[in-house]
């Protein structure tokens, strides 16, 4: 007997994107909690999460700043897209390039998961092939007898 938990997604569902209802996609307090939990998660603080996005961009880049992009309160004050890369390397995190995949209906593989997503699919292909030959074979041999 299998149980499915509701909470947990099965692997194998495709992923959906986000329903497009109006007044449904204002985003600006996710993001603001998913870049407060990566700064969380990051290697040093955030003067030193700030001082490395600044070096990677050679743009300044402040603590401030990245307060004002994790407060929902701020909400005109929101993270721009060109940060978006750099705040993930100096966090060593995907976390905002991963909830973007999964809102839009995708989800993401990075580094040696996406080769082993790769291989499989081509393994997939390749077994469909060799049951259509088997397929093509049997029918051929049942023409000729």
């Amino acid at each position: 007997m299998t149980r499915r938990d509701a909470r947990t997604p099965d692997l194998f569902d495709a992923p959906k994107p986000a329903p497009e209802v109006a007044c449904t996609m204002d985003y600006r307090a996710t993001v603001a909690h998913v870049l407060a939990e990566m700064l969380r998660g990051a290697p040093g603080d955030r003067y030193d999460v700030a001082a490395q996005v600044s070096r990677l961009t050679g743009k300044d880049v402040s603590k401030y700043m990245l307060d004002a992009y994790t407060s929902e309160a701020r909400e005109e004050f929101n993270l721009p897209a060109w940060l978006i890369a750099p705040l993930e390397v100096a966090c060593r995190s995907h976390a905002l390039t991963h909830w973007l995949a999964g809102i839009r209906g995708g989800r993401l593989l990075v580094g040696e998961e996406a080769l082993v997503h790769d291989l499989a699919r081509w393994e997939q292909k390749r077994d469909e092939a060799d049951e259509y030959v088997r397929a093509l074979k049997q029918r051929l041999r049942g023409r000729h007898e």
